[in-house]
């Protein structure tokens, strides 16, 4: 029987499942005004002018279709090594390693988890990475890990044990976010993981959330936009991609969307004052992605479609009214509240067509890829808006140093790297401060 996935993007940590296995049955996840002061909007504008924009162009000319219907996804993989045997990849691959699904479906990244058997140890994880890597030939992947720190934390226990967001956003000082920051970003760095899906910049509105709560930096927009702001910071210090989430705004919930679509009922007033205001300051700091909440805003958007599937929120609210160009990330496809209307290979059409331009953790991925393929070849998908998408995704690589080639991780220095006494300092010392 093949294992129910279980992301964690919006995970509800401790309780439902253990870090190393799903529980059965789970279905998972992952400023003071909404736009951009003229600060932002011109180090955004900076930013889509990204460095190696001929090598950019040059590698968007030579990709097939099909490569880069691949580059808009991003999967798990199971098993210890690149070259590790799993049922689990045959079935959802058909493939057994997760070098030969890499070979065979060219995908944009990979994300890790402890379930999927992805971590073990310092050295084990350099070698996966690195062997993901050395698969991707023509063009390096996104590795991913869904590591927030507190709750949410996959790289456990090999990385130092930081506070969550609700302890640093209780000292009060965005440069404690923005040293956390560093601090995980450096040992992800060390063990060959360029993407965090962190900072949360939602605002943890209702104390009754079932998936937020402590994950979040804190309940004042105010005070959480400058926490998220200097996370950025920190995680481009440690020289890797970073991901606001959960657009348009997770905070005031009390349904959890691995099980169930919520529905939020803030007008635009009200999503200008409460939500708006991490997600401007994260893109005003050169923000590398931005990952969607597979909820309903209906006075957003009267579908009744879930923001991930949004095009007045996704393109409407978050490119044109906040100025957002960089990757949109879905949250996990795997999760109920993204499931709820439409089948997995028309929820991945839905959202590409919405504004997103990567696809995480699709629960069945041939499906997934083949709709999308489908899609681009019948004109659904335009060939402008495809290579929009994946423009956006080697852009971002090419902004962090991937394009040209994998950076090859060093076991020595990971294990040096990782939980040294520095390091360990600094999750004191935001421990001494919390109140």
């Amino acid at each position: 029987m093949i294992a129910t996935m279980v992301a964690g993007c919006a995970g509800t940590g401790a309780g439902a499942a253990s870090p190393d296995r799903p529980a059965a049955g789970q279905v998972s996840d992952m400023a003071t005004s909404a736009a951009p002061s003229p600060s932002a909007t011109s180090e955004t504008s900076a930013a889509s002018a990204t460095p190696g924009a001929s090598k950019v162009e040059a590698v968007l000319a030579r990709m097939s279709v099909e490569d880069k219907v691949g580059q808009l996804f991003m999967p798990v993989l199971y098993g210890p090594t690149a070259n590790t045997v799993s049922g689990e990849n045959q079935a959802r691959f058909g493939v057994g390693t997760p070098a030969k699904a890499v070979a065979k479906y060219r995908p944009g990244g990979v994300i890790l988890f402890p379930w999927a058997d992805n971590v073990k140890n310092v050295r084990q994880v350099v070698a996966l990475t690195n062997g993901l890597q050395k698969a991707s030939p023509e063009i390096p992947l996104l590795v991913g890990a869904d590591q927030e720190n507190g709750r949410v934390s996959r790289m456990a226990p090999l990385v130092t044990e930081m506070p969550g967001a609700s302890v640093i956003g209780s000292t009060g000082d965005p440069s404690l976010a923005r040293r956390a920051a560093k601090v995980t970003g450096t040992e992800l760095r060390a063990l060959g993981i360029n993407l965090d899906f962190a900072p949360v910049a939602d605002v943890n509105i209702n104390p009754r959330n079932p998936v937020i709560g402590p994950r979040a930096y804190g309940s004042d927009p105010k005070k959480v936009a400058p926490m998220v702001a200097a996370a950025v910071q920190g995680f481009h210090d440690a020289g890797i991609a970073s991901t606001a989430k959960h657009f348009p705004g997770h905070g005031d919930t009390n349904v959890d969307s691995h099980s169930g679509l919520p529905v939020i009922q803030h007008s635009l007033s009200q999503w200008n004052k409460l939500d708006a205001p991490p997600f401007a300051a994260a893109i005003g700091k050169n923000i590398d992605a931005i990952m969607s909440a597979h909820v309903v805003m209906p006075k957003l958007d009267p579908s009744g479609d879930p923001a991930t599937l949004s095009k007045p929120i996704l393109t409407g609210l978050l490119r044109e009214k906040l100025g957002f160009n960089g990757v949109v990330s879905t949250d996990a496809l795997d999760m109920a509240g993204v499931r709820k209307k439409y089948g997995d290979g028309q929820v991945a059409v839905r959202a590409i067509q919405a504004g997103v331009d990567l696809l995480l953790m699709p629960p069945d991925f041939p499906k997934a890829y083949g709709a999308v393929l489908a899609a681009v070849k019948s004109g659904k998908i335009s060939t402008a808006r495809l290579d929009q998408s994946v423009r956006r995704l080697l852009k971002l690589k090419a902004a962090r140093g991937l394009l040209d080639r994998a950076p090859v991780a060093d076991p020595a220095v990971a294990e040096r790297v990782l939980r040294s006494a520095e390091h360990r300092k600094v999750a004191q010392l935001i421990n001494e401060r919390a109140r």
